[in-house]
């Protein structure tokens, strides 16, 4: 791949990286909110049901207050998605081209990729999940920032960070084993199939999402600071959450986490992978309407068309990110369109 096509490829990935992680964290942020309400441990608020919080969050304190706080998302979504996707993508071309074990490669460059996004992210989920709480003192994001800089220190917006990763990182292992089975039984000869796609990443990240609950609990509470509640690190935490909540309390707001992360994942590749398609160079061709022999098809394929060239493959994307795991394989041509084989 020479320098040109490299640095077409990693802009291309940045931007749908941006923009997917953008669109998912902003269309679910409602749900998020919720999730954040229920997983309170300060004693003030009880609920049962996600209807319930939705529906007191609206008649008690306005319409519009499901989305309070969403400028910290927006601001942290992207460039930590546009962050993540190019180092993934980088890291795992460069790998597989070295003859690294493919799977090996992909939870390598997912994790790398992962430690490098929560850098971005851990302050703005800060920010974020203060402005969410019940009886939230801040009155915008702004004021949230200097405030809690003020009376707890840079500190204070990285404090839940280890236990981010300690939270994401399984997440990745449990998405990638759950989204590779439904491959398996669903799309064996992995082609592009949208519908499997989504549905595999949705089943994998709702997994994923319930498994590792008791440690976003525990990131919810580092990041709050609730009332008397102060903790200062991932045991800390953990010992905090069984003293207040038992251990029922490690499960608060599963339900909420399950249902924000399904179709989370499927918005963000989805829209990751529309994005990136849009944003490809199509084949050239020369004036005969050949494909150049740089270029040229694996023979399985057969002779192109004179008046076209023949598809070309993007490779497979296929590796843990932030919000799962999830395989792709996009076949453009000259003509843009999209060639797509359902199983």
């Amino acid at each position: 791949m020479s320098d040109s096509i490299g640095s077409e490829y990693l802009g291309r990935n940045m931007v749908a990286g941006a923009v997917a992680g953008v669109m998912e964290l902003a269309v679910m942020y409602p749900i998020d909110t919720v999730k954040t309400r229920m997983q309170s441990l300060s004693g003030t608020t009880s609920y049962r049901s996600i209807g319930e919080v939705l529906q007191r969050m609206v008649s008690q304190e306005g319409i519009l207050r499901p989305v309070r706080g969403m400028g910290a998302v927006v601001m942290g979504a992207g460039p930590a998605h546009a962050l993540y996707f190019s180092c993934y993508e980088y890291l795992k071309e460069n790998m597989t081209h070295r003859g690294l074990n493919n799977h090996l490669a992909y939870g390598v460059a997912g994790s790398v990729a992962t430690v490098l996004h929560d850098g971005i992210m851990t302050p703005a989920d800060v920010v974020k999940q203060r402005i969410q709480m019940y009886n939230s003192p801040y009155k915008n994001l702004l004021d949230c920032i200097i405030r809690v800089y003020r009376a707890e220190g840079l500190l204070a917006f990285y404090r839940s960070y280890t236990t981010q990763l300690a939270m994401n990182l399984p997440f990745q292992s449990f998405h990638f084993v759950m989204y590779e089975l439904c491959q398996n039984l669903w799309n064996p000869e992995r082609t592009y199939n949208p519908a499997v796609h989504m549905a595999s990443g949705a089943i994998a990240g709702g997994v994923a999402a319930a498994i590792t609950t008791p440690l976003d609990v525990c990131k919810t509470l580092l990041n709050t600071q609730e009332g008397t509640v102060k903790v200062s690190g991932l045991v800390n935490a953990i010992q905090a959450v069984y003293k207040i909540g038992g251990p029922l309390g490690y499960f608060r707001g599963m339900s909420a986490r399950v249902i924000y992360q399904m179709p989370s994942t499927a918005i963000c590749w989805s829209t990751y992978e529309f994005f990136k398609y849009m944003l490809t160079t199509p084949v050239a061709v020369d004036s005969i309407g050949e494909t150049p022999e740089a270029e040229s098809p694996p023979k399985s394929r057969g002779p192109a068309p004179v008046s076209e060239s023949w598809p070309r493959e993007l490779p497979a994307m296929s590796g843990a990110g932030m919000y799962g795991t999830l395989s792709f394989t996009t076949v453009h041509t000259t003509e843009r369109s999209l060639d797509i084989t359902h199983s």
